[in-house]
Protein backbone atom coordinates (compact mmCIF):
# COMPACT_ATOMS: atom_id res chain seq x y z
CA UNK A 1 0.00 0.00 0.00
CA UNK A 2 1.70 3.17 -1.22
CA UNK A 3 -0.63 5.66 0.49
CA UNK A 4 -0.47 6.67 4.12
CA UNK A 5 -3.08 4.96 6.30
CA UNK A 6 -4.26 8.35 7.55
CA UNK A 7 -5.35 9.27 4.01
CA UNK A 8 -7.57 6.22 3.88
CA UNK A 9 -8.96 7.09 7.30
CA UNK A 10 -9.85 10.59 6.06
CA UNK A 11 -11.38 9.13 2.88
CA UNK A 12 -13.40 6.67 4.95
CA UNK A 13 -14.77 9.31 7.33
CA UNK A 14 -15.63 11.73 4.49
CA UNK A 15 -17.42 8.96 2.60
CA UNK A 16 -19.43 8.06 5.72
CA UNK A 17 -20.33 11.66 6.51
CA UNK A 18 -20.94 12.74 2.90
CA UNK A 19 -19.63 16.10 3.95
CA UNK A 20 -16.12 17.43 4.47
CA UNK A 21 -17.20 19.76 7.27
CA UNK A 22 -18.74 16.92 9.31
CA UNK A 23 -15.67 14.75 8.72
CA UNK A 24 -13.41 17.58 9.88
CA UNK A 25 -15.29 17.79 13.18
CA UNK A 26 -15.12 14.00 13.60
CA UNK A 27 -11.39 13.88 12.93
CA UNK A 28 -10.49 17.16 14.71
CA UNK A 29 -8.59 18.49 11.69
CA UNK A 30 -9.24 21.44 9.36
CA UNK A 31 -11.35 21.26 6.20
CA UNK A 32 -8.44 22.37 3.97
CA UNK A 33 -6.31 19.54 5.43
CA UNK A 34 -9.05 17.04 4.60
CA UNK A 35 -9.46 18.38 1.06
CA UNK A 36 -5.72 18.21 0.53
CA UNK A 37 -5.52 14.60 1.79
CA UNK A 38 -8.40 13.50 -0.48
CA UNK A 39 -6.83 15.20 -3.50
CA UNK A 40 -3.47 13.56 -2.73
CA UNK A 41 -5.11 10.15 -2.47
CA UNK A 42 -6.97 10.66 -5.75
CA UNK A 43 -3.78 11.80 -7.47
CA UNK A 44 -1.87 8.77 -6.14
CA UNK A 45 -4.53 6.31 -7.29
CA UNK A 46 -5.24 8.21 -10.49
CA UNK A 47 -9.03 7.96 -10.14
CA UNK A 48 -11.57 10.49 -8.81
CA UNK A 49 -13.15 9.19 -5.62
CA UNK A 50 -15.77 11.91 -5.02
CA UNK A 51 -17.96 14.27 -6.96
CA UNK A 52 -18.31 17.64 -5.27
CA UNK A 53 -21.39 19.87 -5.04
CA UNK A 54 -22.67 22.67 -2.86
CA UNK A 55 -24.47 20.12 -0.69
CA UNK A 56 -21.37 18.01 -0.02
CA UNK A 57 -19.53 15.12 -1.65
CA UNK A 58 -20.69 11.84 -3.15
CA UNK A 59 -18.69 8.74 -3.93
CA UNK A 60 -17.96 7.92 -7.55
CA UNK A 61 -18.49 4.33 -8.69
CA UNK A 62 -14.78 3.71 -8.20
CA UNK A 63 -14.88 5.51 -4.85
CA UNK A 64 -17.70 3.21 -3.72
CA UNK A 65 -15.57 0.15 -4.47
CA UNK A 66 -12.66 1.55 -2.45
CA UNK A 67 -15.02 2.54 0.35
CA UNK A 68 -16.25 -1.06 0.76
CA UNK A 69 -12.68 -2.27 1.23
CA UNK A 70 -11.82 0.60 3.55
CA UNK A 71 -14.96 -0.08 5.59
CA UNK A 72 -14.03 -3.74 5.99
CA UNK A 73 -10.48 -2.82 7.03
CA UNK A 74 -11.43 -0.17 9.60
CA UNK A 75 -14.20 -2.30 11.05
CA UNK A 76 -11.67 -5.13 11.47
CA UNK A 77 -9.33 -2.74 13.30
CA UNK A 78 -12.20 -1.64 15.54
CA UNK A 79 -13.01 -5.26 16.37
CA UNK A 80 -9.33 -5.83 17.18
CA UNK A 81 -9.30 -2.87 19.56
CA UNK A 82 -12.47 -4.10 21.22
CA UNK A 83 -10.96 -7.56 21.67
CA UNK A 84 -7.85 -6.09 23.28
CA UNK A 85 -10.04 -4.03 25.59
CA UNK A 86 -12.04 -7.12 26.49
CA UNK A 87 -8.85 -9.01 27.24
CA UNK A 88 -7.61 -6.20 29.46
CA UNK A 89 -10.91 -5.81 31.31
CA UNK A 90 -11.53 -9.50 31.93
CA UNK A 91 -7.95 -10.74 32.23
CA UNK A 92 -8.43 -12.84 29.11
CA UNK A 93 -5.37 -14.11 27.32
CA UNK A 94 -3.84 -17.30 25.99
CA UNK A 95 -1.17 -18.98 28.11
CA UNK A 96 0.66 -21.85 26.41
CA UNK A 97 2.38 -24.23 28.85
CA UNK A 98 4.75 -27.12 28.21
CA UNK A 99 5.19 -29.71 30.95
CA UNK A 100 5.81 -33.41 31.44
CA UNK A 101 2.84 -35.54 32.48
CA UNK A 102 4.41 -36.18 35.88
CA UNK A 103 5.07 -32.53 36.75
CA UNK A 104 1.69 -31.56 35.35
CA UNK A 105 -0.15 -33.92 37.68
CA UNK A 106 1.86 -33.42 40.85
CA UNK A 107 3.10 -29.82 40.62
CA UNK A 108 1.37 -27.74 37.94
CA UNK A 109 -2.27 -28.62 38.67
CA UNK A 110 -2.31 -27.10 42.17
CA UNK A 111 -0.93 -23.84 40.76
CA UNK A 112 -3.44 -23.84 37.92
CA UNK A 113 -6.39 -24.41 40.23
CA UNK A 114 -5.63 -21.28 42.23
CA UNK A 115 -4.69 -19.29 39.11
CA UNK A 116 -7.94 -20.15 37.30
CA UNK A 117 -9.94 -19.23 40.39
CA UNK A 118 -8.44 -15.74 40.13
CA UNK A 119 -8.49 -15.47 36.33
CA UNK A 120 -11.44 -17.57 35.14
CA UNK A 121 -11.45 -16.06 31.64
CA UNK A 122 -7.84 -16.95 30.84
CA UNK A 123 -7.41 -19.42 28.00
CA UNK A 124 -4.81 -22.08 28.82
CA UNK A 125 -3.23 -24.69 26.54
CA UNK A 126 -1.10 -27.46 28.04
CA UNK A 127 1.27 -29.55 25.96
CA UNK A 128 2.37 -32.74 27.69
CA UNK A 129 5.87 -33.41 26.44
CA UNK A 130 9.49 -33.96 27.39
CA UNK A 131 11.63 -31.29 29.00
CA UNK A 132 13.75 -31.05 25.84
CA UNK A 133 10.66 -30.37 23.74
CA UNK A 134 9.45 -27.76 26.22
CA UNK A 135 12.79 -25.93 26.16
CA UNK A 136 12.76 -25.96 22.35
CA UNK A 137 9.19 -24.62 22.36
CA UNK A 138 10.16 -21.78 24.68
CA UNK A 139 13.18 -20.85 22.59
CA UNK A 140 11.08 -20.88 19.40
CA UNK A 141 8.32 -18.83 21.07
CA UNK A 142 5.81 -21.63 20.54
CA UNK A 143 5.27 -21.81 24.31
CA UNK A 144 4.95 -19.08 26.91
CA UNK A 145 5.81 -21.11 29.99
CA UNK A 146 7.43 -24.39 30.88
CA UNK A 147 7.57 -26.38 34.11
CA UNK A 148 10.89 -28.20 33.92
CA UNK A 149 13.93 -29.38 35.82
CA UNK A 150 16.48 -26.58 35.84
CA UNK A 151 18.59 -26.91 32.67
CA UNK A 152 22.38 -26.86 32.85
CA UNK A 153 22.39 -23.75 30.66
CA UNK A 154 19.58 -21.21 30.85
CA UNK A 155 20.57 -19.54 27.58
CA UNK A 156 17.77 -17.05 26.82
CA UNK A 157 15.45 -18.49 29.46
CA UNK A 158 14.53 -17.08 32.84
CA UNK A 159 14.10 -19.80 35.47
CA UNK A 160 11.99 -19.45 38.63
CA UNK A 161 12.70 -22.24 41.17
CA UNK A 162 9.66 -23.92 42.69
CA UNK A 163 10.98 -26.92 44.64
CA UNK A 164 13.88 -29.33 44.98
CA UNK A 165 13.32 -32.99 44.19
CA UNK A 166 15.22 -36.13 45.07
CA UNK A 167 15.41 -39.18 42.80
CA UNK A 168 15.59 -42.42 44.73
CA UNK A 169 15.09 -46.18 44.33
CA UNK A 170 12.05 -47.71 46.03
CA UNK A 171 10.33 -51.06 46.26
CA UNK A 172 7.95 -52.96 48.53
CA UNK A 173 9.24 -54.42 51.80
CA UNK A 174 8.25 -57.90 50.61
CA UNK A 175 10.20 -57.58 47.34
CA UNK A 176 13.31 -56.50 49.23
CA UNK A 177 12.87 -59.26 51.81
CA UNK A 178 12.43 -61.97 49.17
CA UNK A 179 15.42 -60.65 47.20
CA UNK A 180 17.69 -60.82 50.24
CA UNK A 181 16.27 -64.24 51.16
CA UNK A 182 17.04 -65.55 47.69
CA UNK A 183 20.37 -63.81 47.04
CA UNK A 184 21.68 -63.21 50.55
CA UNK A 185 21.90 -60.09 52.73
CA UNK A 186 24.97 -58.82 50.91
CA UNK A 187 23.34 -59.05 47.50
CA UNK A 188 23.86 -56.12 45.14
CA UNK A 189 20.38 -54.81 44.31
CA UNK A 190 21.50 -53.59 40.87
CA UNK A 191 23.00 -56.97 39.96
CA UNK A 192 20.20 -59.16 41.23
CA UNK A 193 17.05 -57.04 41.22
CA UNK A 194 14.62 -56.00 38.51
CA UNK A 195 15.50 -52.31 38.09
CA UNK A 196 12.71 -50.19 36.66
CA UNK A 197 13.61 -46.90 34.95
CA UNK A 198 11.99 -44.35 32.69
CA UNK A 199 12.78 -44.70 29.00
CA UNK A 200 16.03 -43.25 27.72
CA UNK A 201 14.45 -40.20 26.03
CA UNK A 202 13.36 -38.83 29.40
CA UNK A 203 15.44 -36.11 31.12
CA UNK A 204 15.00 -37.86 34.48
CA UNK A 205 16.43 -41.04 32.96
CA UNK A 206 19.37 -39.07 31.60
CA UNK A 207 19.98 -37.65 35.08
CA UNK A 208 19.83 -41.11 36.66
CA UNK A 209 22.07 -42.64 33.98
CA UNK A 210 24.68 -39.97 34.74
CA UNK A 211 24.53 -40.98 38.40
CA UNK A 212 24.89 -44.68 37.54
CA UNK A 213 27.85 -43.95 35.30
CA UNK A 214 29.49 -41.70 37.88
CA UNK A 215 29.50 -44.49 40.46
CA UNK A 216 30.08 -47.35 37.98
CA UNK A 217 26.72 -48.95 38.73
CA UNK A 218 25.51 -51.29 36.00
CA UNK A 219 21.98 -52.68 36.39
CA UNK A 220 21.86 -56.23 35.01
CA UNK A 221 18.11 -56.38 34.43
CA UNK A 222 16.28 -53.21 33.38
CA UNK A 223 12.58 -52.68 32.75
CA UNK A 224 11.88 -49.42 30.95
CA UNK A 225 8.60 -47.60 31.58
CA UNK A 226 7.17 -44.56 29.77
CA UNK A 227 5.73 -42.62 32.74
CA UNK A 228 6.52 -41.95 36.38
CA UNK A 229 3.00 -42.97 37.38
CA UNK A 230 3.55 -46.44 35.92
CA UNK A 231 6.90 -46.73 37.71
CA UNK A 232 5.22 -45.97 41.01
CA UNK A 233 2.38 -48.42 40.40
CA UNK A 234 4.77 -51.18 39.30
CA UNK A 235 6.84 -50.60 42.43
CA UNK A 236 3.74 -50.77 44.63
CA UNK A 237 2.75 -54.21 43.29
CA UNK A 238 6.25 -55.54 43.96
CA UNK A 239 7.39 -55.88 40.35
CA UNK A 240 10.86 -54.61 41.12
CA UNK A 241 12.95 -51.64 42.25
CA UNK A 242 11.84 -48.36 40.67
CA UNK A 243 13.72 -45.09 40.40
CA UNK A 244 11.17 -42.42 41.25
CA UNK A 245 10.97 -38.92 42.66
CA UNK A 246 10.83 -39.25 46.43
CA UNK A 247 8.39 -36.35 46.86
CA UNK A 248 5.84 -38.20 44.70
CA UNK A 249 5.85 -41.31 46.90
CA UNK A 250 6.29 -39.69 50.31
CA UNK A 251 2.86 -40.92 51.42
CA UNK A 252 3.74 -44.52 50.51
CA UNK A 253 7.09 -44.22 52.27
CA UNK A 254 5.44 -42.84 55.38
CA UNK A 255 2.83 -45.61 55.60
CA UNK A 256 5.31 -48.37 54.73
CA UNK A 257 3.82 -49.38 51.38
CA UNK A 258 7.20 -48.61 49.85
CA UNK A 259 10.71 -48.48 51.27
CA UNK A 260 13.84 -46.79 49.96
CA UNK A 261 16.73 -48.93 48.82
CA UNK A 262 19.85 -47.78 50.71
CA UNK A 263 22.49 -46.23 48.44
CA UNK A 264 26.13 -45.56 49.27
CA UNK A 265 25.85 -42.27 47.41
CA UNK A 266 22.61 -40.36 47.02
CA UNK A 267 21.51 -39.22 43.59
CA UNK A 268 22.15 -35.52 43.11
CA UNK A 269 19.12 -33.39 43.93
CA UNK A 270 17.44 -31.40 41.18
CA UNK A 271 15.49 -28.15 41.11
CA UNK A 272 12.27 -27.79 39.16
CA UNK A 273 10.58 -24.54 38.33
CA UNK A 274 8.88 -22.36 35.77
CA UNK A 275 10.87 -21.19 32.75
CA UNK A 276 10.04 -18.63 30.09
CA UNK A 277 11.85 -16.81 27.30
CA UNK A 278 13.29 -13.57 28.58
CA UNK A 279 11.93 -11.62 25.59
CA UNK A 280 8.35 -12.90 25.88
CA UNK A 281 6.06 -9.91 26.53
CA UNK A 282 2.71 -11.73 26.30
CA UNK A 283 0.16 -10.30 28.73
CA UNK A 284 -1.02 -13.78 29.73
CA UNK A 285 2.53 -14.71 30.78
CA UNK A 286 2.92 -11.43 32.65
CA UNK A 287 -0.33 -12.12 34.52
CA UNK A 288 0.85 -15.62 35.53
CA UNK A 289 4.23 -14.34 36.70
CA UNK A 290 2.54 -11.68 38.83
CA UNK A 291 0.36 -14.47 40.27
CA UNK A 292 3.48 -16.48 41.16
CA UNK A 293 5.06 -13.57 43.04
Amino acid sequence: MEQNLSQYKIFYEVAKAGNISKAAKELYISQPAISKAISKLEDSIGIPLFTRSSRGVQLTAEGQILFEYAKEAFEALTRGEQELKRIQEFDIGHLRIGVSNTLCKYVLLPYLKTFIDQYPHMRISIEGQSTAQTIAGLEQHKLDLGLIAEPASHRDLTFIPVMDIQDTFVTTPSYLENLYLREGKDADIFETGNIMLLDQSNMTRIHVDQYLEEYSIIPHQVLEVTTMDLLIEFAKIGLGVACVIRELVQKELDNGTLVEVPLKNAIHRRTIGFAYHSNNQAMALKTFLEFLY
